[in-house]
């Protein structure tokens, strides 16, 4: 007799859940583990129990930081730049370098989303007037004339 996935909520379901969360891992990828309920029951607890959402909104932030150091180990990482070849000599892996480019630029991206204020592009807007120079202002006084009543 075959069990399903668990969905009452417990503490220690709760725990191991957003446990797993803080460390960077998406909903989706947790919610395959056997062990884990369905998606569908964590976004209803999401709605249903604000306790979870607070957690689950804490552990998204810490996720994020998990993220951002995965960025430093990523382009740290060199095991797989080189391959050698059937003649002895190394060389170059541009498909191993290509894609350790690709995983922190999509975690770059993704963070610049997510929160936007710590790990966005600052964007500075800055106004000029013709040929770069500063804008000239002109002062207008308008007089109206009244009808003399």
């Amino acid at each position: 007799m075959s069990v399903g996935r668990p969905s009452l909520y417990t503490p220690e379901l709760v725990n191991t859940f957003i446990a797993r969360l803080c460390t960077g891992e998406s909903v989706r990828t947790i919610c395959k583990s056997e062990d884990m309920p369905e998606a569908s029951t964590i976004f209803k607890w999401l709605t249903e129990k604000p306790e979870f959402s607070e957690q689950y909104a804490k552990a998204k932030e810490l996720a994020a930081e998990a993220l951002a150091e995965d960025i430093f180990d990523i382009a740290d990482d060199n095991a797989f730049d080189y391959t050698e070849g059937d003649d002895g000599k190394l060389r170059v892996n541009n498909d191993a370098i290509q894609r350790a480019r690709l995983r922190v630029d999509v975690r770059k991206w993704y963070l610049s989303k997510i929160m936007p204020k710590k790990y966005g592009e600052k964007q500075q807007v800055e106004v000029a007037g013709k040929d770069g120079k500063p804008i000239e202002t002109v002062s207008v006084i308008r007089i109206v004339a009244g009808d003399g009543s």
